[in-house]
C-alpha cells in the first residue's frame, strides 16, 4: 500500500504572563470569540526562538525573550471538533514561557481570524473559549505552569 506523505507544521507558541495576566490573541469564528497563544509556523532556517520573537512582534507588537519549552502538543485535526474545516491538518506546537521585554509597535501581520490581543487574568482562563483548552488547567489561577510536558493530541 502506498501512502501519501503529509506535511506536519511546526509551530512555536508564547506563554507571556505578566502581572497576573496572560497575553492572548483574540479571534472570531462562526461560534464567536475565542483566544489563542501568540505564535505561529516555523520558517525554513529559523530557530524556534527566532520564530517566537518574529511571530509575537507580528501578531502582538510585543518583543519577548523565550525560555525553554514547557509544553508540546500534537493537533491532528481529524480527531477534533474542527475536522470538517481543518481536513488533514497536523500541527506540532511547542509552547515556551516568554518574558515580556517591551512593546515595539502595533500588530502588523495578524492571523486571518485575529481581531486583536488581550491581557486576560490567569484566574479567568476557565471562563473563556481558549485553545488549546488544556491551558485552562495547565496555567494555574496564580500564573504557575503545571502539568506534563507532552500533552498528546489535544485541542
Amino acid at each position: 500500500m502506498i501512502t501519501k506523505d503529509r506535511k506536519v507544521r511546526i509551530s512555536a507558541k508564547a506563554i507571556i504572563i505578566r502581572n497576573g495576566k496572560v497575553l492572548l490573541m483574540r479571534a472570531r469564528d462562526r461560534a464567536g470569540v475565542y483566544y489563542l497563544l501568540p505564535g505561529g509556523g516555523q520558517r525554513n532556517g529559523e530557530t524556534l526562538h527566532e520564530t517566537l520573537v518574529r511571530e509575537c512582534i507580528e501578531e502582538t507588537g510585543v518583543l519577548v525573550q523565550p525560555d525553554q519549552p514547557r509544553y508540546i502538543r500534537d493537533y491532528v485535526a481529524r480527531n477534533h471538533e474542527f475536522a470538517k474545516y481543518d481536513g488533514d491538518f497536523h500541527q506540532v506546537e511547542i509552547m515556551f514561557p516568554c518574558a515580556f521585554v517591551k512593546k515595539v509597535g502595533e500588530p502588523h501581520e495578524p492571523d486571518a481570524r485575529q481581531t486583536g490581543i488581550s491581557w486576560v487574568s490567569t484566574a479567568r482562563l476557565g471562563r473563556i473559549r481558549l485553545y488549546p483548552s488544556l491551558l485552562k488547567i495547565l496555567i494555574a489561577p496564580d500564573g504557575r505552569l503545571r502539568g506534563p510536558l507532552y500533552l498528546g493530541d489535544s485541542n
